[in-house]
């Protein structure tokens, strides 16, 4: 999206490559040592504005894309979005947590851990395709909070968002390092760096960060490129996969599921939170709306169509890996080539190896599609600089908000260990889902300036009632999970809440295109599904998400505030469109 007159020739003849201070703190309150000062004694006054403050439909579609100076290139289709769905999810996940979480938590039972998980993304899958269908911008979640929810909630999403990017390619950048010594027939750590540092952090592992920085390297040249060596991937793994099934049910062993629940229906539970890890990366389909030809036609394809196969999918390789041997003998670090290994095909160990390796390395390369472009949006926004924003001329990619994904991963993948990962990943990513549950009943119930307030009150009671219940069965469940004198209370008042939007509060708004159905009563469902599995992470996930949610409010209230108020109260509502652009704002607003 270019500017006009002279300031879009300026545009178009300054360098991508630049480092001035401008491109980095252009806002009014970092200019100067006394505006700054200023700006911070303003801080409870800039809060208050930027909490009850609401973007539009309009601004993040087409304002906020000027700010990335050249527009990215529309080339994808739902077959591109399709086989994205299928890399960006099939990794390390499945490869690695099913024998994991089936080993310590579940036993056989992991495979209703992965319904369960499965259940609760299928009910996010929703209300994100009805939000990239109405708002197709690269911002993701982040641009949906900002519309229904505000700055400050948006913010805080963001980060945790930002986090999931950053933890999740480690995460998988360190289960590659394992694969791939398995694949050269060595143990699992041979290729890391023991060191004296503590336990969880003292194995170093290059080989992950050369993995990170060559991912991000493809996926900076070209969309287009990257997309077609996904499909390559993606279409070997599929065999890898199809393999796996097949012969784990030709070696099965009826013997081996049982005992079927060995930990209880808690371990299930306590599972099923962990592999929500294994569902992760199908937001980042949402992200690359703004190069999506049609997006009301191809993101519900690419998201529900893929991620319905996803979940049959990993429930018939958890169960093949359950029924070729005991849940005690599943090797946590690299389940499925061990087992292979001990029912006589060691041959297949080397397959499934290079499937995983597979699987893991468009898990990387849809990741850094879709985070980069998260980052994009969110500086484009001014949360964090705007360099960040910036889209490369010739690429048509943002290079720079790549940079800043890929050495942060790298930094934690080569010092931290998956199981630390895993956890305060899956805790990032089900308070994403949530909040974005949330967002969808607000954005179905209260529009501005039509809503009358005695509904916006009504409508903010009632979700207060549902995340308090939720909140309420998720800590009952932890404290007795055989008990059920909490649940005559907590699961009543659930309903209730969800009732109480549905018969008193008239929707406020019908997509055009496509939407969540049985609204409210799935969004809510969502709402309960992701707080509950939230709830079954143990205390250590919550301590880390603690420490890593208070580092974002400091960074908020000493930056990113002062410079989206800056950002906000410079711009006087969009500015000259483009046809396209137009078009757009057309199907996307109400």
């Amino acid at each position: 999206m270019g500017s006009t007159g002279e300031q879009g020739a300026e545009v178009q003849q300054r360098s991508y490559w630049r480092w001035s201070k401008q491109d980095f703190l252009p806002e009014e309150s970092f200019q100067s040592w006394g505006n700054y000062k200023y700006a911070l004694s303003q801080t409870h006054f800039r809060f208050m504005d930027r909490l009850i403050s609401r973007s539009h439909d309009g601004i993040e579609i087409c304002e906020l894309r000027k700010q990335s100076e050249n527009d990215m290139k529309r080339c994808l289709t739902w077959w591109d979005l399709t086989w994205f769905g299928f890399g960006a999810v099939i990794g390390a996940g499945i490869f690695v947590l099913t024998g994991q979480e089936a080993h310590k938590h579940a036993g056989p039972a992991i495979v209703l851990s992965y319904v369960a998980s499965g259940v609760s993304a299928m009910l996010s899958v929703f209300c994100y395709t009805e939000f990239a269908i109405e708002i197709p911008v690269a911002g993701g979640s982040f641009a949906y909070l900002r519309i229904e929810l505000g700055d400050f909630a948006a913010f805080i999403t963001a980060g945790n968002t930002l986090l999931e990017s950053i933890v999740g390619g480690a995460a998988v950048a360190r289960a590659w390092t394992s694969y791939f010594t398995t694949l050269l027939n060595r143990e699992p750590n041979s290729l890391r760096i023991h060191t004296n540092l503590r336990e969880g952090y003292n194995l170093l592992d290059p080989i992950a960060v050369a993995v990170l920085a060559t991912a991000a390297t493809i996926a900076s040249i070209s969309t287009r490129k990257t997309s077609v060596l996904n499909w390559i991937a993606s279409a070997i793994n599929t065999v890898v996969i199809l393999f796996v099934i097949i012969a784990g049910f030709a070696h099965a062993d009826a013997s081996n599921l049982k005992p079927f629940l060995p930990f209880g229906s808690e371990g299930i539970f306590k599972a099923a939170a962990v592999v929500y890890f294994a569902y992760g990366g199908f937001d980042n389909i949402a992200t690359m709306a703004e190069e999506t030809k049609n997006p009301s036609r191809d993101i519900p394809i690419g998201l529900l169509g893929s991620m319905s196969m996803i979940t049959i999918i990993y429930c018939l390789m958890a169960l093949s890996l359950c029924v070729m041997q005991p849940y005690t003998d599943i090797d946590p670090n690299a389940a499925y080539s061990v087992a292979f290994q001990r029912v006589g095909m060691k041959w297949a160990k080397y397959l499934v190896a290079l499937g995983a390796l597979k699987g893991m390395t468009t898990v990387l390369l849809v990741g850094a599609l879709g985070n980069a472009r998260y980052t994009t949006h969110i500086a484009r926004a001014h949360m964090i600089p705007p360099w960040f924003a910036l889209v490369h001329p010739k690429t048509g990619t943002p290079i720079n908000a790549n940079l800043l994904i890929v050495l942060a991963s790298a930094l934690i993948a080569l010092f931290s260990g998956l199981d630390i990962l895993s956890a305060l990943l899956s805790l990032s990513t089900l308070f994403v889902f949530m909040m974005m549950a949330v967002a969808l009943l607000v954005r179905r119930y209260y529009v501005r300036e039509i809503t009358p307030r005695k509904n916006l009150l009504m409508l903010v009671i009632f979700l207060l009632i549902i995340i308090a219940s939720s909140a309420g069965i998720s800590a009952y469940w932890g404290l007795k999970p055989n008990g059920w004198v909490g649940y005559v209370i907590t699961v009543p008042l659930w309903f209730l809440g969800t009732l109480g939007i549905s018969v008193l509060l008239p929707q406020q708004r019908t997509p055009k295109t496509w939407g969540v159905p049985l609204v409210p009563w799935l969004p809510s469902l969502s709402i309960a599904t992701n707080i509950f599995l939230m709830g079954s992470l143990g205390y250590q996930a919550f301590v880390r998400f603690g420490i890593c949610t208070l580092v974002m409010l400091v960074y908020y209230f000493f930056f990113g505030l002062h410079a989206t108020y800056d950002m906000a109260h410079q711009q006087h509502g969009p500015g000259p469109l483009k046809d396209n652009d137009e078009d757009t704002i057309g199907k996307a607003e109400p």
